[in-house]
């Protein structure tokens, strides 16, 4: 399955206008499940902000300081990733650039493991949603509303059914939100 997992706000938006998502509401908790999603994943295709946004993860040393953290490191180091970005001439880790286009690459690295793929960023994601490719969507919704910034999911031309699997409410009042795409045929 392709997966999108991304934090939100209540309004849709994974930054506000200032390009910021520095929410409060971040917990352990909420870490540790994110944490234990990511380690069964397959795979992982990013843009580069997100790219470049996550690769301290691979390359500070700092960012090991806490168990939670050090776990959280390993995973993601171990974990294949395929970057797309126009800009980037390089990628480090455990990462590779795209060289061919969203469906493609996507095919590719579902065929190459037997587990769940993610894809991170809207801007990546978008291609992805508008060719009905996306199977989940992992949402998590912060309590604010931010008024504007960067959608998550894009504008479709025609409707995208998902049916809600699964909801945690996290101490932080972060709610988790899994939706499955309901391929079910129209009557």
């Amino acid at each position: 399955m392709l997966i999108l997992s991304m934090g939100v706000t209540v309004d849709g938006f994974i930054n506000d206008r200032n390009g910021a998502f520095d929410w409060p509401g971040f917990t352990d908790e909420q870490f540790r499940f994110q944490t234990a999603q990511v380690a069964e994943l397959g795979g992982y295709l990013c843009g580069r902000r997100l790219y470049e946004t996550m690769l301290p993860w691979e390359t500070d040393r700092s960012m090991r300081d806490s168990e939670l953290g050090a776990t959280f490191a390993d995973i993601w180091c171990a974990l294949p990733k395929v970057v797309f970005s126009r800009t980037l001439d390089s990628v480090e880790g455990n990462a590779r650039l795209a060289t061919a286009p969203v469906a493609e690459e996507i095919a590719a690295a579902l065929e190459s493991t037997d587990r769940d793929i993610s894809i991170g960023g809207p801007t990546l994601a978008a291609p992805a949603i508008e060719l009905d490719l996306v199977d989940e969507l992992l949402l998590f919704r912060f309590p604010m509303v931010v008024g504007g910034g960067t959608p998550l999911l894009p504008t479709v031309a025609e409707n995208r059914p998902f049916a809600l699997v699964d909801t945690r409410t996290f101490g932080s009042s972060v709610v988790y939100e899994q939706y499955r795409r309901d391929r079910t045929p129209a009557n």
